[in-house]
């Protein structure tokens, strides 16, 4: 990965991790460099949505500069979008505000 790569994923990280931090939930990113000692598991940030004494939920951050037309035609003004590939569990994409909602639980 290029050094223009990594900054950009860098940048999105914390302000993703500022966003969660600007409406009262706890996040902060995953140090990258563990997943170099041989980590089974790599994510980004870790999101204390029921506080910092609990486990956290694990996400990982893409950033494109545009994405695929059907997915954000499908999503259009709704509050979730659910994909399912034959024999896979769902995924569901959901805005910002929605998932702030979500995690505040209401």
């Amino acid at each position: 990965m290029g050094k223009m790569s990594r900054d950009k994923g860098a940048r999105i990280e914390r302000e993703i991790v500022n966003t969660h931090k600007e409406a009262g939930i706890h996040a902060e990113r995953f140090d990258a460099r563990r997943g170099q000692f041989g980590a089974e598991n790599s994510y980004d940030i870790d999101v204390y949505w029921q506080g910092k004494n609990e486990a956290p939920l694990c996400g990982e951050i893409k950033g494109r500069k545009k994405f695929p037309t059907w997915l954000t035609g499908y999503l259009a003004d709704n509050d979730f979008l659910c994909l399912r590939e034959n024999g896979r569990e769902p995924l569901y994409v959901v805005p910002h505000h929605v998932w702030i909602r979500i995690l505040k639980g209401g």
